[in-house]
């Protein structure tokens, strides 16, 4: 059974009640249940429902541009009326888009209950041109906080969430940490997300981890950014960024210097959510793994996680990084996407009910 950590007994009730899920007893696909394994399987096995997307470009304060992608649910039976249909913001991870399965996942169970969703694919990942020699890291939420003003900015009316996986986790937890209540999010899931970045660095320097992860990861960000050479080139030396074989080299080339940050040390400080979690104001269930490379089980912060009565932490034995496969042949719906549509459901229909139990 996962271990479900939450010090405001009434949000345990609920989230037993609603949310069931959280309760039961996880039983990953026996013949890949370790951590490293689910991984790396996970985008291979699970199957990728058809999403039919309707894309904007929203401009940012500094003259960039941050590309939607729109899941409408023009067809809800539950909420026909637009203006008030619940939106569900969604959060790829490291370099991840709309496109990624577990997104498509996501979108397939919001379509079933009816709600509207909205992918927020950071800057200059998703085919579109960088205007400014700038693109995104976990710290900064300057983008993160243009979009969710313009999303609610056009549905003032309808019930808003957001879902943030891997690192788009660790930048909803950030931005939550920062904003407090004064949000209009009324609730928000994170699935696999860093809780400790000095944590996970060090663990995907292990020489396994390394070969099997990190050294991948890093050519992927060298990928993003490369298409955007020319823009970048005004201000980094892109040559020794290209050299960059770990996440941690990368991110002292570029993306600590990118966002001004005087040292590396400085940026992983500023992108840890664990320093923030005291400071989240609405209900945030949180979904990790102990066996997950990315985010270590010693660095999850149960304690600090136990001092807010906003916060539940699930968490499980297996399933790795945005793993959670379970089933003999698990093609379609995992753990982490039953754990996705039970508490965004009880969230939307029910979540009035969390103060009153």
């Amino acid at each position: 059974k996962p271990q479900l950590v939450a010090s405001n007994d009434r949000f345990c009730r609920f989230l037993e009640e609603y949310c069931p899920v959280v309760t039961e007893t996880y039983y990953p696909t026996i013949w890949c249940w370790e951590g490293r394994v689910q991984t790396l399987l996970r985008p291979f096995i699970t199957s990728r429902p058809q999403v039919q997307y309707r894309n904007e470009l929203i401009k940012t304060a500094d003259g960039g541009q941050i590309s939607l992608d729109w899941f409408d649910n023009s067809d809800s039976l539950y909420y026909p009326d637009a203006s008030t249909r619940p939106t569900v913001l969604l959060l790829p991870g490291l370099t991840g888009t709309s496109k990624e399965s577990y997104i498509l996942h996501m979108i397939h169970q919001s379509e079933t209950l009816g709600y509207r969703c909205v992918v927020f694919n950071n800057r200059g990942i998703a085919g579109e041109d960088l205007l400014t020699p700038r693109t995104y890291c976990a710290a900064n939420t300057e983008d993160l906080e243009a979009v969710i003003h313009h999303v609610h900015s056009l549905h003032p009316s309808a019930p808003f969430m957001a879902a943030g996986v891997s690192m788009g986790g660790m930048l909803l937890l950030n931005y939550l940490g920062k904003t407090g209540r004064d949000t209009p999010l009324m609730a928000a899931a994170i699935f696999s997300a860093g809780w400790n970045v000095f944590e996970s660095i060090a663990s995907l320097e292990k020489p396994l981890n390394w070969l099997l992860f990190n050294y991948y990861l890093t050519t992927c960000l060298q990928s993003s950014i490369s298409r955007h050479r020319r823009m970048l080139e005004k201000l980094f030396d892109m040559d020794l960024v290209m050299k960059a074989r770990t996440i941690r080299e990368f991110d002292k080339q570029f993306t600590s210097v990118m966002f001004g940050y005087p040292t590396l040390d400085d940026y992983y400080e500023d992108a840890s959510p664990c320093r923030k979690l005291k400071s989240v104001g609405i209900p945030v269930l949180c979904l990790n793994s102990v066996d997950d490379v990315f985010s270590p089980g010693h660095a999850i912060p149960v304690e600090t996680a136990k001092q807010n009565a906003n916060v539940a932490l699930v968490l499980t034995s297996c399933g790795g990084h945005i793993g959670f496969l379970e089933g003999i042949w698990p093609r379609k719906c995992t753990y982490m996407d039953r754990v996705f549509k039970q508490f965004v459901q009880a969230m939307f229909e029910h979540g009035n009910k969390i103060f009153s139990m």
